[in-house]
């Protein structure tokens, strides 16, 4: 990728201060990308002439109107022969602490958007704009460290703390290695511990895919159903096994009682072939993600080729386009893009166009143009750009109800040096005046007279049927009506009212 004239404006952006932050830091760019991905954002205390800024915390991601706050605890366990009291004294630590940070962030975030910084001087604010706070929907993340390890030791499992919908505020949480609700009254807060972290983010590993699953979750844990599963990861096979009535992953449980999901559905998801299948499938989709990097590092560090009239905040909004699409839409995308490219000969001119999967989402439209012996490099990159932008136009001069247009141009396969740009049009106020130079440029550039759209159908999950809930209900089990002396769900020996139904009345 050939670097631009470094004109734009560097971000200067920490990376952690401790081990334990580095890796989350890795985790979220791998998930939400560069661009949107933020270790240890500062407030401005606005005391004195002398700013000192504070924490706000451990990594903030911001994307439209989504913002996801991760407070980042890395506590010992303590380690004595009392588990519940070793439990109690590392909750209070790690989780509750913790908790209060997430719920401070959010506070500070709605009250002052714009007092956030880079630095602990206060001196380079954040680059991006935070979303209106009417829309914005927050996501409270605690990432409790150890505990994982302990937990597997404890009870021989993945190390998954387990869930229960059942247990309200910070006194209910004497269970060892047990979460729920932290405060039913505050926003709530997502309790993870390694072991679900690591498979929530390379799982969910797209900003769309990740806060709906964290959507679905909270709706499911604040509906009043008693609901009690074995680890995240058993939560979150159900999820994606799961397609509800508008075509979306979600939770469709019996509403007559309690639920109880048991060790084994991870386990049973990871090992079927339609995973592997939709794996193997979805590779093609990282073309897109490492295309949203590359124009991502380069705004960040200033050295795209063209640095477009507001700077980081403007390519920010053609990159949230690209990187709002769900990992199965950029199977589509990826594929597309990467397709024209490998098929296009080295001196031929091509594009493709892209129509909406759903109302309201971008047109795209890919160009492979040539270079060209007789011009200098810096020539075919004003050509190649100009034109992008008139092909964006005359994507919208064929199709009216277009809104939004996206532009990816490239060179065809075969340079040892590639390159990339990107174009948006805004066709919300479009113009006769518009629609007349755009049908001109089309005359006299030959371009998109005939066009032919690129259709593409495919499963999620290769090989298969979509709805695998029919499989998976009859794996979730219905606790009793009263199941005290019966044998707990989780497979102890013991009985319910001695093990996990202690939290009963």
């Amino acid at each position: 990728m050939r670097e631009g004239t470094g004109l734009g404006e560097r971000t200067e952006r920490s990376a952690g201060s401790t081990p334990a932050e580095r890796y989350l830091a890795r985790l979220c760019q791998g998930t939400f990308l560069s661009l949107w991905s933020y270790p240890r954002l500062f407030r401005d205390q606005g005391i004195g002439a002398r700013r000192e800024g504070k924490e706000i915390a451990d990594l903030i991601v911001v994307f439209e109107d989504d913002v996801i706050v991760f407070s980042d605890k890395h506590c010992a366990v303590p380690a004595s022969a009392d588990t519940d009291a070793d439990w109690a004294r590392w909750f209070r630590k790690a989780v509750c602490r913790s908790a209060d940070q997430a719920w401070g962030a959010e506070r500070w975030l709605r009250a002052f958007p714009n007092r956030v910084f880079l630095d602990k001087s206060c001196r380079r604010p954040f680059p991006l704009p935070l979303p209106d706070m009417s829309k914005a929907r927050f996501h409270l993340i605690v990432v409790a460290h150890e505990i994982a390890e302990r937990c597997a030791s404890d009870l021989d499992g993945s190390g998954s703390l387990m869930i229960r919908s059942d247990l309200k505020g910070p006194d209910a949480h004497t269970r060892p290695f047990v979460v729920g609700d932290l405060d039913p009254a505050r926003p709530f807060v997502h309790v993870l511990d390694d072991t679900s972290l690591r498979v929530l983010m390379r799982t969910l590993d797209t900003i769309a895919d990740f806060t709906a699953y964290l959507r679905a979750k909270e709706r499911l844990l604040r509906s009043g159903q008693k609901v009690i599963a074995a680890g995240e990861e058993e939560l979150l096979a159900l999820y994606l096994t799961t397609m509800t009535e508008d075509g979306e992953h979600g939770f469709d449980f019996p509403s007559d009682g309690p639920i109880w999901i048991p060790e084994g559905h991870w386990a049973r998801f990871m090992r079927n072939p339609q995973r592997h299948a939709q794996i193997d499938a979805d590779r093609i989709s990282y073309v897109w993600d490492r295309l949203i990097e590359t124009f991502g590092r380069h705004a960040l560090q200033g050295t795209e080729y063209y640095v477009s009239p507001g700077g980081i905040e403007s390519m920010e909004r053609i990159l949230r386009f690209m990187a709002q699409e769900p990992r199965f839409q950029r199977r589509l995308l990826g594929a597309a893009l990467h397709g024209l490219v490998m098929k296009t000969p080295i001196d031929i001119q091509s594009s493709r166009v892209l129509y909406p999967s759903r109302p309201g989402d971008p047109f795209y439209v890919f160009v492979v143009f040539p270079r060209r012996a007789d011009r200098s490099y810096d020539d075919y990159r004003v050509v190649r750009r100009r034109l992008l932008e008139a092909y964006c136009a005359v994507v919208k001069a064929r199709y009216p109800e277009a809104q939004d247009v996206i532009g990816v141009a490239t060179e065809p396969a075969g340079y040892d040096e590639r390159s990339e740009d990107a174009a948006y049009l805004d066709a919300r106020n479009w113009t006769a005046e518009d629609q007349t130079e755009a049908l001109r440029q089309q005359e006299e550039l030959g371009i998109l007279k005939k066009i032919n759209g690129w259709h593409f159908t495919a499963q999620e999950y290769p090989g298969g049927p979509e709805r695998w809930m029919q499989l998976a209900r009859g794996e979730v089990g219905q606790l009793a009506r009263n199941p005290r002396n019966k044998p707990c769900p989780c497979g102890s020996g013991a009985k319910y009212k001695k093990c996990h139904g202690r939290w009963r009345s």
